[in-house]
């Protein structure tokens, strides 16, 4: 069951019951959404999805960056009256509302993949400077995983390994816990004793979730 931090009452909460769940992504003074926001508005409804939720994501008015560049999935350009859920930078929603400090610093020649990685490796609610060298090592870790996959891709395949995905999937739905779901990828590429196959098919179940084009070098190794 997904759970999600509540400001009002200071704990994890479940989110509202039923099929749907309605996301507004408020936008700050200048009318946009930083980039950080828009990425945890799209982990919230990877997560929600993979558990059975029909899920709407909406910001009037939308970003005027193009967020595909970070795996965003498209906002809806309305205003929902009564959102399930509301993702801004500070706690302005009488309702369960996700408070994300907009990100600060800059980084040369944006790379942005790397960056939605720098993203996810801090807990949402925490402050997250998108320095140079934050960037720079989420990208070699982000290499690395990628060059593990297309190396996998060259074995036998096997099915995935239910118990490193249910862990990932398990501190996902705890306030999408990224950091952890990392770390769950980070010991499975280690781990001697599953399989190339089966680390393949694991890391690509794991980062429809992550959205992290670990997939991207398969053909180079």
């Amino acid at each position: 069951m997904l759970r999600l931090h509540d400001h009002r009452t200071g704990r994890a909460e479940p989110l509202p019951g039923g099929q749907g769940l309605r996301v507004q992504v408020l936008t700050d003074a200048s009318g946009g959404a930083r980039y950080r926001r828009a990425v945890v508005a799209d982990l919230l409804r990877r997560v929600a999805e993979r558990g059975g939720r029909r899920v709407r994501v909406c910001c009037t008015p939308p970003p005027a960056d193009d967020l595909a560049d970070y795996n965003v999935q498209p906002f809806e350009d309305i205003s929902l009256p009564e959102a399930d859920v509301y993702v801004s930078g500070a706690a302005d929603a009488d309702a369960l509302c996700l408070v994300v400090p907009d990100e600060t610093g800059g980084w040369a020649a944006p790379d942005a993949l790397a960056a939605r990685l720098a993203m996810l490796e801090t807990p949402y609610r925490e402050p997250l400077d998108l320095s140079p060298a934050r960037v720079s090592s989420a990208r070699e870790r982000l290499d690395g995983w990628r060059r593990g996959v297309a190396g996998w891709a060259t074995s036998p395949g096997r099915p995935l390994n239910r118990e490193y995905a249910r862990e990932a999937e398990a501190a996902l739905a705890d306030d999408l816990g990224g950091p952890a779901a990392l770390a769950v990828l980070d010991r499975l590429a280690a781990d001697p004793d599953v399989p190339p196959g089966a680390k393949l098919e694991t890391a690509i179940h794991l980062d429809l979730l992550l959205g992290l084009g670990l997939v991207a070098a398969i053909g180079t190794a």
